[in-house]
């Protein structure tokens, strides 16, 4: 059995997920665990870049590039 924690933290995600990142509840719940968690860790990165990004722009600075978790890609 799930514990309350741990099923709001679930409902918290989806939410999140939905609200400000436009998927739907069907697409959330149909990943497979860890690919949730996967969308969830580059989500939370690119987030965190695109901060750093505004920051920079905030002060006056040249934005660093964006960077890419599939560099194998990113080469073409």
């Amino acid at each position: 059995m799930l514990s309350h924690n741990t099923l709001a933290n679930y409902y918290e995600l989806i939410f999140a997920l939905v609200q400000h990142h436009k998927y739907s509840i069907t697409e959330v719940e149909n990943l497979i665990p860890y690919e949730r968690e996967l969308y969830v860790a580059m989500l939370s990165e690119h987030l965190k870049q695109e901060k750093e990004r505004n920051e920079q722009r905030k002060n006056g600075m040249k934005p660093t590039p964006r960077r890419t978790n599939f560099k194998q890609f990113s080469k073409r």
